[in-house]
């Protein structure tokens, strides 16, 4: 049985098998979009803005 799935960028039906060269996406122009969403921020991963804490900051002042 063949996986379909719906393309990420507009929502066509996509056949999820290795012949697919652009799964999960259904063509090349929809992985360039997508691709160029992340590029423009568009879209994030959670979390927060603020700097990793640094070594000292996490064991302490050692001084």
């Amino acid at each position: 049985m063949v996986t379909v799935v719906k393309c990420p960028t507009c929502g066509k039906d996509v056949r999820f098998t290795p012949e697919n060269r652009f799964r999960p996406f259904c063509s090349e122009r929809c992985k360039q979009i997508d691709l160029g969403a992340w590029a423009n921020e568009k879209y994030r991963i959670g979390g927060t803005d603020e700097d990793p804490p640094s070594d000292d900051d996490e064991h302490g002042d050692l001084n």
